[in-house]
């Protein structure tokens, strides 16, 4: 694995995001809940879940996570996370792992998933895909414990109505990898493969108010790979490692281990 100064370093990499742009917010009638069960992507270890409760174009997210990677160098790992749009509406199995080397990256996953829509960050930072980046406005730890109230952008609410969003959050540890975790990523080669892939993923779809307290919608069943990579969902991810030490204290939606 990189050191901690190369890590750090990296944001003079010229990362970036290939990412939907935001859509303004528009009036729409949209009401309702949705929910998934978070089921671990990379054998991560992790589970959870999430829900959305949404009342016109203002959304109430909350979203549990506990076994995902917990610190790096010492410091709390910020897991960024997100709802991806407009793709298959699936979390991927494995055969997105084309390259057999056992870990299924960004880029191999977002035919299934998708590109950025809606920024799960904390606080009044960004919630639009500009936001994907912000690693200080990211949960951090091996649990999450999130809950926000925002608008979401008219993008976000027409892939809830279409049945192709899909929350995801992002980023392994590559100590408990495969070899090929610790290979160099696909988005950029400074980093560990397994520090800018997914860990999580769970397909979002319509359920009672409440969502998980009653019947959640379990992880859609992931289907064919097929189409064409349009977007790259989440080049954000690769950035999990670069600000680890970046853990803003007394940010209440985050129990850190």
């Amino acid at each position: 694995m990189k050191n901690k100064a190369v890590l750090l370093a990296a944001p003079a990499l010229g990362l970036g995001i290939v990412m939907l742009g935001a859509t303004p917010a528009m009036a729409a009638d949209h009401a309702g809940s949705y929910s998934a069960m978070l089921g671990e992507l990379n054998n991560s270890g992790a589970s959870g879940e999430v829900w959305i409760d949404l009342e016109g174009t203002t959304a109430t997210v909350t979203l549990n996570a506990s076994g995902l990677a917990a610190e790096f160098d010492g410091n709390p790992y910020p897991h960024v996370q997100h709802i991806h749009i407009d793709a298959q509406g699936l979390c991927p199995s494995d055969s997105a792992d084309e390259n057999g080397d056992g870990i299924i990256s960004t880029t191999e996953g977002a035919p299934s998933y998708g590109a950025i829509g809606t920024t799960l960050s904390v606080g009044d930072a960004d919630k639009s895909p500009a936001g994907g980046l912000d690693l200080a406005a990211a949960p951090a730890g091996a649990t999450i414990a999130y809950e926000e109230t925002f608008e979401l952008d008219q993008a976000t609410l027409d892939a809830l109505d279409a049945g192709t969003a899909v929350v995801v959050v992002h980023g392994l540890d590559p100590a408990t990898q495969p070899e090929s975790g610790t290979s160099p990523s696909d988005l950029v080669p400074e980093l560990p493969l397994a520090a800018t892939s997914p860990a999580l993923c769970g397909a979002l779809e319509a359920a009672p108010a409440g969502g998980v307290d009653t019947d959640v919608a379990t992880v859609a069943d992931a289907g064919a790979n097929g189409s064409p990579l349009g977007v790259v969902a989440m080049g954000g991810t690769l950035a999990v490692l670069l600000a680890a030490g970046a853990y803003i204290v007394g940010r209440r939606v985050i129990r850190d281990n």
